[in-house]
């Protein structure tokens, strides 16, 4: 335990979530929406004001900042990253967390919906917070602990190590980024300056859990050419585009390969977006699989799904595009088994067990690992992510905060 410590994180989190930070997929942007800077700028102004000189924010949103080292000795350089914004599944906007103190496992009816009930049935995990306080949003937003959980606990961790100097720590760098949400929070990360040597994201779920390998993950675009006439003399002329689109949807396997029907290990062919006209229509996949030689037989299937359907209409056309967005980090970690290891020594001098699984997803770390910095994921206790019913245990973001003191430790007593 740190020991007659009090906790910053919960005030920082309950003011970071007001903050709309939603990010935009359809921006061409960097940022994707400037609101994001707007907490950005806050969190460069706290990290100054606890004694973290060089803290700033670059054109695109990014917040860099270093805490010095404080021993002889010659360790590695640890960054620990989170994202500022949130998903665009669900509404960010006038955010209202509430703090249930003392939580008492009875179902919580949120007061802006009373539709929206959060309840021990429907997410477990709850349970070991009962007798323990709890924030929940209103339920009229998602909470955005996804991931302003992991900022709150990278700031305390910050808090406390500057306000403890006699806790031995090498050179540590603290990284927020932009529109992890959407696939780019790397895009515009600079690795020079940033000058770190191993990484740790924040953006985990329950207590305890030490995540080293993704999804690795493709796009993939059917785009579809009809021929459009006039409806009133379109008879034997017309072959609409969206009607085929919607083909190709209900071709889509129904019993496999596909995220309502997958779990643990099984990948999947998900349509995200369709739009168009009557003369041009596209759909947007995303395939995962924690095989990456896999995407290419999913892939391969969704193409023929899309030939099959297009056989019929031979008037129409369609274009196929793929596009890599990230890879399985594990490909890169498993060559630098020391990060896990230290995290593990982390977890149990936290007096956690440690729980070590694939994540169905990616993270910064995915892209950041075969950037150059390898870069598992560690765990802030938010749950029920990209939904009205997201909340987070009090006790889980304190053990985070914990479990990152210790952990700077061990990479100084190992080095």
């Amino acid at each position: 335990m740190i020991d007659n410590y009090k906790f910053t994180v919960v005030e920082k989190f309950m003011r970071y979530v007001q903050i709309d930070t939603q990010s935009d997929p359809q921006s061409n942007t960097h940022p994707s929406t400037a609101k994001q800077k707007d907490l950005s700028n806050i969190l460069a102004e706290e990290l100054k004001l606890i004694g973290i000189a060089d803290a700033h924010v670059d054109e695109f949103g990014y917040v860099y900042a270093t805490i010095p080292s404080n021993t002889n000795k010659n360790i590695p350089v640890i960054c620990f990253c989170s994202h500022v914004d949130t998903a665009p599944d669900c509404s960010g906007t006038n955010v209202k967390p509430l703090l249930h103190r003392d939580y008492n496992g009875e179902d919580i009816i949120l007061p802006d919906d009373a539709t929206q009930i959060i309840s021990t049935k429907d997410y477990p995990y709850l349970k070991e917070h009962i007798g323990h306080s709890i924030i929940t949003a209103s339920g009229k937003t998602l909470l955005g602990a996804d991931d302003k959980a992991g900022i709150a606990i990278i700031m305390d961790m910050a808090n406390y190590l500057i306000n403890h100097p006699e806790i031995k720590h090498g050179t540590i760098k603290i990284l927020f980024t932009p529109d992890e949400e959407i696939g780019q929070g790397t895009a515009k990360i600079d690795l020079k300056k940033l000058g770190a040597d191993y990484a740790y994201t924040l953006d985990g779920g329950e207590a305890g859990t030490l995540e080293d390998e993704t999804f690795s993950a493709n796009a993939a675009m059917i785009t579809i050419h009809g021929v459009i006439s006039h409806p009133g003399t379109a008879k034997n002329k017309m072959v609409n585009a969206i009607k085929i689109a919607g083909e190709v949807l209900a071709a889509l396997p129904k019993d496999k390969l596909a995220p309502e029907v997958t779990e643990k290990r099984k990948g999947f062919i998900h349509p995200v977006r369709l739009e168009g006209l009557a003369e041009k229509a596209s759909i947007e996949f995303i395939v995962r699989d924690f095989i990456t030689a896999n995407l290419t037989k999913h892939e391969g299937q969704l193409k023929n799904i899309a030939s099959n359907v297009l056989a019929k209409f031979p008037k129409a056309s369609f274009e196929f595009e793929v596009h890599e967005q990230y890879r399985n980090m594990k490909e890169v970690l498993d060559l630098h088994p020391q990060i896990v290891t230290n995290a593990i020594e982390a977890y149990k001098r936290s007096a956690l067990k440690v729980v070590n699984e694939p994540i169905r997803g990616g993270t910064d770390g995915s892209r950041l690992s075969f950037m150059g910095l390898p870069c598992p994921n560690l765990f802030t206790g938010m749950q029920a992510i990209h939904s009205k019913h997201e909340w987070i245990g009090v006790k889980d973001m304190h053990k985070a905060v914990e479990m990152l003191v210790q952990l700077v430790q061990v990479w100084e007593e190992k080095s």
